[in-house]
Formats: structure tokens, sequence, C-alpha cells
């Protein structure tokens, strides 16, 4: 991650709704929910309206991503 990704994510992350969340990974609503219980992806928000960093959720993706090539 650059300096001024790590400084921006310090500030405040852009965070979305888990559905969004969802679609933007490329997985269902149940994976981004297990990936916050397991402690793979932070939830912010308030009890009843879930969001989640989209950097982190990119970071997340990309990890799969690399792994999944890595098992082809």
């Amino acid at each position: 991650m650059t300096q001024s990704a790590t400084t921006r994510r310090e500030l405040k992350p852009r965070t979305v709704p888990t559905e969004l969340a969802a679609l933007a990974a490329g997985v269902s609503v149940a994976t981004i929910r297990k990936w916050a219980s397991r402690g793979k992806l932070t939830r912010y928000g308030t009890p009843g309206r879930a969001a989640y960093d989209l950097e982190e959720l990119a970071d997340l993706a990309e990890r799969r991503m690399a792994a999944e090539d890595d098992g082809a």
C-alpha cells in the first residue's frame, strides 16, 4: 500500500453497506459477514447497519485472487 493510501485510510475509511461491499468484492453478502465475523474484514457502522471499508475490501479481494492464481 502506498504512503498516501495509508494516510487516507488512517483519516477516515470510505465505507459502503454490506450489499455494496459484496458486489465490490465479487462475493455474496454471507461471505462478507463471514469475513467480518472471522476478523478478515473490519466492520464499521452501527448495530443493524454494517459498513465496510472499500480499500480494505480491495486489498482482501486482491489477496484472494492471488491465492486462487497460485492454486491453479
